[in-house]
């Protein structure tokens, strides 16, 4: 059963930690679409580059994240940056292959008439390639997004000053209190869901021509 009073005491702090949740992730995804993106193309101009860029970004989405956490604290402390450097590093095998996947999925015959108008190699990616590629990019970023806002919670135990969400998680599972818990559990689910909306429709203002190519092959 949930303690309705014990939740009403604290909606404060419950709407602390959701910011907090918020930031830690725009944070992670940010930091980290800047690096995919740098590496995705150059991995697009030199081909060459791109298996182990991919290979290094699966290895290190393979290493558990309480066990690189542990690796941090003793470099960088209990910061936040300690929590911050894994979900980075979590997020580039998910960006780079969207990215690079977004790139490769323009059509041939498009690239060749912008270089036949006289583009060149970096005005075809912004002006050709980049807008093609968004629906790719997007659906990179929803997916990492998500997946961040779910290992947030697990930054809860480097210390209890962040972990967002996670905090209520990690409280209520030692103080065997289920309230807590799912104070917790729930609005990191919630937040999950709002976060993919979001990118959809953002999807869908970027690339208004997806929509109605789709409406006229219906």
């Amino acid at each position: 059963m949930i303690d309705w009073s014990w939740v009403a005491d604290h909606l404060g702090v419950l709407a602390f930690r959701v910011l907090q949740h918020l930031e830690l992730t725009a944070i992670a995804v940010g930091a980290g679409f800047v690096i995919s993106f740098g590496l995705a193309i150059w991995s697009v101009r030199r081909r060459a580059v791109y298996p182990p860029i991919a290979a290094l970004a699966g290895i290190l989405y393979t290493i558990p994240s309480l066990a690189m956490f542990a690796a941090l604290i003793s470099v960088t402390g209990f910061s936040v940056l300690t929590a911050e450097i894994p979900l980075i590093l979590y997020t580039l095998v998910i960006l780079i292959r969207n990215i690079v996947a977004g790139f490769d999925g323009v059509p041939a015959e498009v690239v060749e008439a912008a270089r036949g108008m006289g583009y060149t190699s970096w005005g075809r990616l912004w002006r050709v390639e980049l807008p093609l590629a968004v629906p790719l990019i997007i659906a990179g970023l929803r997916l990492a997004s998500v997946s961040t806002i779910g290992l947030v919670t697990i930054t809860g135990v480097i210390s209890d000053s962040f972990g967002g969400l996670g905090y209520f998680i990690l409280t209520g599972y030692h103080l065997q209190f289920a309230t807590e818990i799912y104070v917790g559990a729930v609005p990191s689910i919630l937040l999950a869901v709002a976060v993919d909306v979001a990118f959809v429709r953002l999807q869908a203002r970027l690339t208004p021509w997806a929509a109605t190519r789709g409406v006229a092959a219906g």
